[in-house]
């Protein structure tokens, strides 16, 4: 397991950084979250940033879903 605090989440197609960070917002959002000036969610407790990835990959699971029925 890394150790030192640093991001170690690496996108597989890193051209979709702003597309991961704006859903993040728009989850955030949704949850009723209010991300902090800056954007660094650091001091967050774990609870919540749980709360806004665990909703991240639903949508993710449910757009892929939609994408594979055709529809």
């Amino acid at each position: 397991m890394p150790q030192g605090g640093g991001n170690t989440n690496n996108l597989v197609v890193p051209q979709a950084r702003a597309a991961m960070q704006q859903l993040k917002y728009e989850t955030a959002q949704e949850l009723g979250i209010q991300i902090p000036q800056g954007g660094y969610m650091g001091d967050l407790p774990s609870r919540v940033n749980g709360s806004i990835g665990g909703l991240m990959v639903k949508k993710m699971i449910q757009s892929y879903e939609q994408q594979r029925a055709g529809k």
